[in-house]
C-alpha cells in the first residue's frame, strides 16, 4: 500500500483517544485552560458522567474573536511564547485539547476580554468548524462538551458507569483545587457530591483550609508541616501523621510547580519515608508540591501530563525522603488526638 495523508478530522480524532479517553480527560484539559487564563473562579458542570455534558465556565482573561478562531486549531496555543520546551510555566500547553474534543463531540465556546463590549461565540461539530458571532458572554470563557464520542461510538463503548466516570471528574477537579487553593472551584451534576470551595488566601493557612475541605475536617490536627529546600527544589506541603492512615491511596496528593501529578518516582518516595511507621497494606494522608525551574522537569513525557520527569530523579527521591522522615521524627510518638497542636493552632486562628 502507499504511503498517503491522513484525513484533518480523523487525525483530529486520534489525537482524541490519546488526549481524550474519557470525560474526565476531557473536563481536566478545559480546567487547566481556565487556570492558564488565570481565572479565580472556575464551575464545572456534568450529566450522565460527562457523557451528555461538560460544562466549565471561567472568570479568567477570555479571548478575541481571533484568538478564538485560532484556539480550535491543532496545535495552536498561546502557552508557548518563545517555543522552549523545555521552560513551560503552563498547565496545557500543547494546543490539542479543543480540536480534539471539537472532533468527537459537540464544542460549543462562548468568550470575553474584560476590554470588549461585547462577546464571542464559536461551535465545533464533527471537527467542522463554524463561524465566530457575537454573542452575550460573561467575563472570561464558557465552554460547553454535549455528546462526547458522539462520533466515535466504539469509544463509548470502553467506558464505566456513569457514576464511575462523573466520580473521575469529581476526583480530578479536587486534585487540581487541592493545588490551587487561590481560586474557588465548584462541581456540580449527576452521581457526585457536589461542592463550592471558596477561594483561600495565599500561604499555610490557606493551604490548610483547602486541605480540610478535601482531606477532612480532621486532618489539620493530624498535619505536618514539610518545607524543605536543596540545590534549587523546593518542597513544601503537610504530611499526615503515621497513625493517621486509610486503605487507599486516595488521600496521597502531589504536584510538581502546581502540576498535580500520580508520578511513580514521587509515590515511591512517599512509601519509602512511611514504610517504617505505616502498615505496609496502609496509606498514608499528604500533600506535596515540589517547585522548581521548569527547566529542571519535563513535564511532556505522558499523554495525560500525569507524571514528570526530573533532571535529576535522585536529589527529588532524596528530598522527599529525607524531609518526610524528619518532620515524622519530630512528631515523635505522640498521639492523634493531642497532635499537631502547632498547625491546628494557626488553622483554628483563620477557619
Amino acid at each position: 500500500m502507499t504511503v498517503r495523508r491522513l484525513d484533518p478530522v480523523l487525525v483530529d480524532r486520534i489525537a482524541a483517544g490519546e488526549v481524550i479517553e474519557r470525560p474526565a480527560a476531557a473536563a481536566k484539559e478545559l480546567v487547566e485552560n481556565a487556570l492558564d487564563a488565570g481565572a479565580r473562579s472556575i464551575a464545572v458542570t456534568i450529566a450522565a458522567g460527562g457523557r451528555e455534558l461538560i460544562r466549565v465556565v471561567d472568570d479568567g482573561a477570555g479571548m478575541t474573536p481571533e484568538d478564538l478562531a485560532l484556539s480550535v486549531e491543532r496545535h495552536a496555543t498561546s502557552k508557548l511564547p518563545d517555543g522552549d520546551l523545555f521552560a513551560i510555566r503552563s498547565l496545557g500547553f500543547r494546543g490539542e485539547a479543543l480540536p480534539s474534543i471539537g472532533s468527537v463531540a459537540r464544542l460549543s465556546i462562548t468568550t470575553r476580554r474584560r476590554d470588549a463590549a461585547q462577546g464571542v461565540g464559536l461551535v465545533v461539530e464533527a471537527g467542522v468548524k463554524g463561524p465566530v458571532r457575537p454573542a452575550a458572554a460573561a467575563l472570561g470563557t464558557r465552554i460547553e462538551v454535549s455528546d462526547l464520542f458522539i462520533f466515535t461510538p466504539a469509544r463509548l463503548k470502553f467506558l464505566k458507569s456513569d457514576r464511575a466516570e462523573a466520580q473521575a471528574v469529581s476526583d480530578m477537579l479536587r486534585r487540581l483545587a487541592i493545588a490551587h487553593p487561590e481560586v474557588r472551584f465548584s462541581l456540580e451534576g449527576e452521581h457526585v457530591s457536589a461542592f463550592d470551595w471558596p477561594a483561600e488566601p495565599i500561604g499555610e493557612e490557606g493551604r490548610l483550609r483547602r486541605l480540610s475541605r478535601a482531606l477532612g475536617r480532621d486532618f489539620p490536627e493530624n498535619a505536618l508541616p514539610v518545607e524543605a529546600e536543596r540545590e534549587g527544589v523546593r518542597l513544601s506541603g503537610f504530611a499526615g501523621l503515621p497513625t493517621f492512615h486509610r486503605g487507599t491511596s486516595a488521600g496521597v496528593h502531589m504536584a510538581v510547580n502546581g502540576r498535580p501529578v500520580r508520578d511513580k518516582l514521587l509515590l515511591s518516595a512517599v512509601r519509602g519515608a512511611y514504610a517504617d511507621v505505616v502498615p505496609s497494606d496502609r496509606h498514608p494522608v499528604l500533600y506535596l508540591d515540589v517547585l522548581c525551574d521548569p527547566s529542571l522537569v519535563d513535564v511532556n513525557v505522558h499523554p495525560a501530563k500525569s507524571e514528570v520527569r526530573f533532571r535529576d530523579p535522585a536529589l527529588v527521591r532524596g528530598l522527599v525522603v529525607s524531609s518526610l522522615k524528619a518532620a515524622l521524627a519530630s512528631a515523635g510518638h505522640r498521639a492523634t488526638s493531642t497532635g499537631g497542636a502547632r498547625t491546628l493552632e494557626a488553622f483554628r486562628a483563620v477557619f
